[in-house]
């Protein structure tokens, strides 16, 4: 795999990075398997994957399912892996409980370790994970909103932009959301979901709009909000709702830094994925409790948003 030059760097975090592996006769192999690269957050998982990865002597194979509705692509990747005699199987799952994926990952967990990657996964077997609560990443949006609107002051109007119903994260995110908002003055419409593609997330947001043209917030996955800031553009004459994101990636960032985003959660993708790296390298045995870092509010009066982490640019992996 090729060296990457650079590095992120993580805010809110105090983990340190830890030295490289000493060098092995046979650099290990481990199978990375990615829900999609349609949303720019996965780039950036990919890439500390691959920074940690050098420094750790492990060589990666990447594979893309597709996206959420993927499940067929992902248990034939998860086959792929096994038949190459991987030495670890980092899963970003796109299911957390489907009956046909959660055996194929048990599985795959009889011969090879298997490690949950960010997103939840109830299968047995899995001998390690990385990954925050996703409760924690709708909580502290919602929370921001309460502290901003408490019950009793004007009441405000918000829509929810979410992601498939199939993906772990979206029901827990949904609760986390609806847990922060308890005892303010701000009433959520309607919720939307689709697959967190950009074709898929512009037509939600379209539909949301039309819907309720007059709402004040629109809180949304990355794409969303992406399809929200071009939508919005075109639009200067009309009532514009100030948007919220669920997570962050690269045009999330830059709209922070511009102010076009009102606040996002923030879950640190490529320390996630350094982590993940070191669990699958040290891992002896199975059944560790899910770990990650902890999840934390960005807002557009922050003074160190250029510090935040996400992947270069021009990166993107090299898939099988």
């Amino acid at each position: 795999m090729r060296t990457i030059v650079g590095a992120c760097l993580a805010i809110g975090i105090g983990l340190s990075i830890g030295q490289p592996a000493e060098a092995a006769k046979t650099r290990s192999l481990f199978c990375v398997l990615v829900p999609h690269f349609k949303d720019e957050y996965w780039l950036s998982v990919g890439f500390g994957l691959e920074q940690e990865a050098a420094r750790q002597g492990v060589e990666l194979l990447f594979f893309e399912a597709g996206g959420y509705r993927a499940r067929a692509a992902q248990i034939a990747q998860l086959d792929i892996c096994v038949a190459r005699g991987v030495d670890a199987i980092l899963i970003g799952a796109v299911t957390s409980d489907h009956p046909d994926l959660m055996d194929a990952v048990s599985q795959a967990a009889q011969d090879i370790p298997v490690f949950g990657l960010i997103n939840e996964l109830h299968a047995t077997g899995l001998h390690g994970s990385i990954g925050v609560d996703w409760q924690d990443m709708g909580f502290v949006l919602g929370d921001h909103l309460r502290v901003l609107h408490p019950a009793g002051s004007a009441p405000r109007t918000a829509v929810f932009l979410n992601g498939p119903e199939e993906a772990g994260w979206t029901g827990p995110l949904e609760i986390g959301l609806r847990d922060g908002l308890a005892g303010s003055a701000v009433t959520v419409l309607e919720v939307f979901r689709a697959d967190t593609g950009l074709r898929q997330q512009l037509a939600l947001t379209e539909t949301a709009l039309e819907r309720h043209p007059d709402v004040n917030y629109l809180i949304g996955n990355a794409p969303a909000i992406e399809a929200a800031i071009g939508l919005l553009a075109n639009r200067p004459d009309a009532e514009r709702p100030l948007l919220l994101a669920t997570y962050v990636n690269h045009t999330i960032k830059r709209s922070l830094m511009n102010g076009n985003v009102l606040a996002a959660s923030f879950d640190d993708p490529i320390l996630q994925a350094r982590m993940s790296i070191r669990q699958a390298v040290s891992a002896t045995t199975p059944g560790q409790r899910p770990i990650g870092p902890e999840v934390v509010l960005l807002t557009n009066s922050d003074d160190n948003l250029g510090q935040v982490g996400i992947s270069p640019a021009e990166y993107f992996p090299s898939l099988q």
